[in-house]
């Protein structure tokens, strides 16, 4: 790796560039599956490829390749820097990169068990004994789990010297009962919607979840759902569980605190931003309990946003991003860092692949833990809505008004839940409903989700993210039913 990245920073000096940097990636993956009983996919692919980053003459260029001769490599350089003289050509100032310093250091994130040492006949013995569970409920029409791993080992050389090597797996694992009658349809999800959980850890993973010991109820749930009260409309306090606690951070409080979208640079997927730069340490952006951080430390957790250094080789760090309700930090880049005022970036840069520029991206954005224990909190909430796992989202381009509906919903009255409710959905402006936060549970109920599949970009760049949450209520928020019958 370290060949393939030396030939390219040399041809890119050699060529003009005042800065360039290479990152070498290198990546697997496997993913398995299963759907009502039979195997539905197994998969095992690599890619290895190298992309490297230009300025020259005050301008960017990149370029990059998966032919790595020697031939090829120079090729890609020489282009990165043809790019940025093209693109010099046009600029409105000179491209300023905030100082950084000269790493060499080599990291891996922890992993106990390595995914891909275990047979695939063991993941699919596993996934189709879920299955089985699943499916032994009647009333369930259709069953599907499955387990995705990655190993991503990636080297950074600059020119400013820095040669940094890092070595991270992943695996995902969950599964989906749903269940049909009529024109309608429900599921429960386990541990999360939209593939389950994700983290930086190896098979290990998988063993902590207890998945075949839960299939039940998640079964059970989904087919119950069917028979449930619509959720009730109209103005209650709501209960939110922590995976779909960890949704509206990244929806509310992770995209539009990315400089790149407040500054107007990148808007695609997800719009821009409604915290403009003069939002900075005056907005009152939630209740006095609310403490956000964005935080791609290893000592936050094994979150989809740790790392030791970002794709330009800023080390990692915890950037304060609400603090006691207050607005106080953006996540930023060594080139939008000057824009408010920092000396340094947030250490927030990160590309999906090879192929592909660095964009600023979400790192580990969660909410601190508070004091309260989920039973408490129930019995303190005299009438509300306790709602769990996210089922679909939507909100505006400004990251400001939104709507969310979860999987399943629990009436409580008197500090008792009671009664399921199906279709629940809730609504607000980012703002007004952070500010309405009361009360969130304590460290022990506190968890680190992966979110896979966060899109950003034009080409679409598909990262993961870690937000860590706890269950949280939040007063007079406006209910309603995502799906009515």
């Amino acid at each position: 790796m370290k060949q393939f990245a030396t030939w390219a920073l040399d041809t890119a000096v050699a060529r003009g560039a005042t800065y360039a940097e290479v990152r070498v990636l290198d990546t697997r993956q496997r993913y398995l599956s299963t759907k009502n009983g039979q195997t539905s996919q197994v998969r095992d692919s690599q890619s290895l490829g190298l992309g490297i980053r230009v300025i020259a003459n005050g301008g960017w260029g990149f370029a990059s390749t998966d032919i790595l001769t020697h031939a090829d490599v120079d090729r890609a350089a020489a282009l990165a820097v043809e790019i940025a003289l093209a693109s010099a050509l046009t600029k409105k100032k000179d491209v300023f990169l905030v100082p950084e310093k000269k790493i060499v250091d080599h990291w891996a994130a922890p992993c106990r068990i390595d995914p891909f040492k275990v047979p695939s006949s063991s993941c699919l013995e596993l996934l189709l004994k879920i299955d089985k569970e699943l499916r032994s409920v009647p009333g369930v029409t259709l069953a599907e789990a499955a387990m995705d791993f990655r190993r991503i080992e990636q080297l950074f050389l600059s020119s400013l010297g820095s040669e940094i090597y890092q070595l991270k797996t992943q695996t995902g694992t969950g599964y989906v009962a749903t269940s049909f009658a009529g024109n309608e349809i429900q599921r429960r999800s386990y541990p999360n919607s939209f593939g389950g959980q994700y983290q930086n850890k190896g098979y290990e993973l998988v063993d902590e979840l207890k998945l075949v010991e839960n299939a039940r109820r998640v079964a059970e749930e989904s087919v119950a759902l069917l028979k449930a009260d619509q959720c009730p409309a109209g103005e209650r306090d709501i209960i939110l569980d922590s995976s779909q606690l960890g949704l509206q951070i990244h929806e509310s409080v992770g995209h539009p605190i990315e400089l790149d979208r407040v500054l107007g640079t990148e808007a695609n997927f997800a719009g821009m931003s409604f915290l403009t730069l003069e939002k900075l340490g005056s907005l009152k952006y939630a209740s006095d309990i609310v403490n956000v951080v964005a935080d791609a430390t290893p000592a936050h957790g094994p979150g989809l946003g740790t790392f030791a250094y970002d794709d330009e080789g800023v080390p990692a760090q915890c950037t304060p991003v609400i603090k006691d309700g207050l607005f106080v930090g953006y996540l930023s880049s060594r080139e939008t860092a000057s824009s408010v005022g920092l000396e340094r970036s947030s250490g927030s840069m990160r590309a999906e692949s090879w192929n592909r520029i660095p964009l600023i991206r979400m790192t580990n954005v969660s909410i601190l833990p508070g004091t309260w224990k989920p039973e408490d909190l129930i019995a303190d909430t005299d009438d509300g809505i306790c709602m769990e796992t996210n089922r679909s989202w939507s909100i505006d381009d400004r990251r400001y008004n939104f709507q969310f509906g979860t999987e399943i919903g629990w009436e409580i009255r008197g500090g008792k839940k009671t009664r399921m409710l199906k279709n629940p959905s809730y609504g607000g402006i980012s703002t007004d409903f952070w500010n309405s936060c009361d009360a969130i549970c304590g460290p022990d109920y506190w968890t680190l989700w992966g979110t896979p599949n966060c899109g950003k970009g034009q080409p679409m760049q598909t990262m993961g993210t870690g937000h860590g949450a706890a269950p949280a209520r939040f007063r007079k928020v406006q209910v309603g039913v995502a799906y009515p019958g």
